[in-house]
């Protein structure tokens, strides 16, 4: 038997209300008397064995030390398969990824700790503006939209799992370089008439060389409880900022468990690493086309870590549609689902007809 998650509660001092996070501080508010609590900064040592890389060939084995590992209780959603950490004395939520009412799974799970944490920096209301100065700048966008949104629910406050991957990398590759010419012409015209035109031809030589590049810490996200496209649209992270985990952290906030393992999400980054080293073959082959014919990767120090990124989220209804929002509660970058507007749309297209008919009435002049 696993033993049973470890419990922590961060009760007031002065009034015994909960101590919540306090974005963008390294301390712990209670929102009923004010009383703040300072988190302990780590010391070196701590923070060299949080911060510090993870054999990745080893945790593939199933070599991983008994210190690597944690239980936890967690909420699984059954609508988008969303596994969210809860109070222990939380027997029944809503999924914060979409709205499912869920009752709390109370078996243990056994998976890879977080090492390190990305604290919250932006508030809600910080997190509000940046999600509505966004859809001011949507085109198309239904009238009064940002206003709606900035005025709706609070955001759901989560910090998100995710793998980062260092590799280093040597690939071989052979392929062609194209090199543009130009040739004359004489084509003969509807008209009948003959004119010069100048063609535009490749000329391909066959190339072969080697390219290397070293990833750090490649971050990806280890949930299917978002489209991958808008979690990625949330980069860059600094990871500079990432602290030692602690439990302090997430007080006041939810922390999502990781659905994607260790072993999809090496097959993602690899995936990924090689667009970037087919970008760099292409640069090395040079020319103005390439064709490249095979590429051989091979890859040494491969390292993880698992971290927690935090992300400030909302559900937003339109017209009976639910769109979902996401910011990057480091950076402010946004991401989201949007609607869209009819009326702008098919004005937009008339008022685009009116002044291609003008033109064309002008020209005739």
């Amino acid at each position: 038997m696993p033993p049973d998650p470890e419990e922590h509660r961060y009760p007031c001092d002065q009034c015994g209300a909960v101590l919540r996070f306090a974005p963008g501080q390294t301390r712990l508010i209670c929102a009923h008397c004010g009383h703040a609590q300072d988190i302990p900064a780590a010391d070196l040592p701590a923070r060299q064995r949080a911060l510090g890389e993870i054999d990745l060939r080893a945790a593939l084995a199933d070599h991983l030390s008994p210190d690597a590992m944690e239980v936890t209780r967690v909420l699984s959603c059954p609508a988008c398969g969303a596994q969210v950490e809860f109070d222990p004395a939380i027997h029944a939520s809503a999924c914060p990824f979409c709205g499912t009412p869920v009752v709390t799974d109370t078996g243990a799970h056994r998976h890879i700790k977080p090492q390190a944490v990305v604290p919250f920096h932006l508030t809600e209301a910080q997190a509000k503006d940046a999600m509505a100065r966004w859809l001011r700048g949507l085109w198309f966008a239904p009238g009064g939209l940002a206003a709606r949104a900035r005025k709706g629910r609070r955001l759901d406050g989560l910090y998100v799992p995710y793998w980062t991957f260092d590799a280093a990398t040597a690939s071989r590759y052979h392929g062609q370089r194209g090199d543009a010419y130009f040739v004359t012409r004489q084509v003969r015209g509807p008209d009948g008439k003959t004119r010069t035109q100048q063609v535009r031809q490749i000329r391909w030589t066959s190339v072969r060389g080697r390219v290397t590049r070293v990833f750090d810490d490649l971050p990806v996200m280890a949930s299917h409880s978002l489209p991958r496209r808008l979690a990625d649209g949330l980069r860059p992270w600094d990871m500079a900022a990432l602290v030692p985990y602690r439990p302090d952290f997430l007080a006041g906030f939810r922390a999502e468990g990781y659905t994607v393992d260790l072993p999809e999400g090496w097959r993602i980054a690899r995936a990924e690493m090689d667009a970037v080293i087919a970008g760099d073959v292409r640069r090395a082959i040079g020319g103005d086309e390439q064709r490249i014919g095979s590429i051989d990767t091979a890859t040494s120090a491969e390292t993880f870590k698992h971290v927690l990124l935090p992300i400030w989220m909302a559900a937003y209804r339109y017209r009976g549609r639910s769109f979902r929002f996401i910011v990057n509660a480091q950076t402010g970058r946004v991401q989201g689902e949007r609607p869209w507007s009819v009326w702008k749309i098919a004005a937009a297209v008339l008022g685009a007809a009116a002044a291609l008919g003008l033109l064309a009435y002008l020209g005739q002049g």
